[in-house]
């Protein structure tokens, strides 16, 4: 897996103060899309052990409150990157368990693979569904078009969309 960028003080992308890590590799391909840039799974930074480990030092540093992590993109459930975030949401978890997740995908909570609900089990805020630049609409917390769903502790849902858990407006 690839990454862009990585904010190690991030006060936009969720709930409170947070580190923010924005992937490589989405095959959403959104019109109107602001990060086109993200697509290709080849551009940016390896993600590393030493990344981990730096995310973890930061999110642990007891001289700032952080909240938690935010995993943004391109897409962290792209399947080229699975086995990374999974990776890195699961020592999040183990060594920090105070802290919480929260991910932004183009996937459909009711469409994901097993792989990917493996992944979104360690999440606390889930966002998904893909931008829609007709339903673009700034005005809503932490996503871009109505038809993105904001959706807390996506682990405890039955895969019924009457569970879903909103925060903010309904789309």
């Amino acid at each position: 897996m690839n990454y862009l960028q990585y904010y190690p003080i991030d006060v936009v992308n969720g709930e409170g103060t947070r580190c923010t890590l924005f992937v490589s590799g989405c095959e959403h391909l959104c019109k109107g899309c602001h990060n086109s840039s993200s697509w290709d799974a080849s551009q940016g930074h390896p993600f590393t052990e030493n990344m981990v480990d730096q995310i973890l030092r930061d999110l642990s540093d007891s001289r700032i409150h952080r909240d938690g992590l935010s995993l943004s993109g391109g897409d962290p459930l792209f399947p080229a990157n699975l086995s990374d975030i999974l990776h890195l949401v699961q020592r999040v978890k183990a060594e920090l368990p105070d802290k919480n997740i929260w991910l932004w995908t183009g996937y459909l909570f009711e469409d994901l693979s097993l792989l990917q609900k493996e992944v979104v089990r360690y999440v606390d805020v889930l966002i998904d569904g893909k931008y829609e630049e007709e339903k673009k609409d700034l005005s809503l917390p932490w996503r871009g078009s109505s038809n993105q769903r904001v959706i807390k502790q996506p682990s405890s849902l039955t895969g019924n969309k009457n569970y879903i858990h909103w925060v903010g407006h309904k789309p």
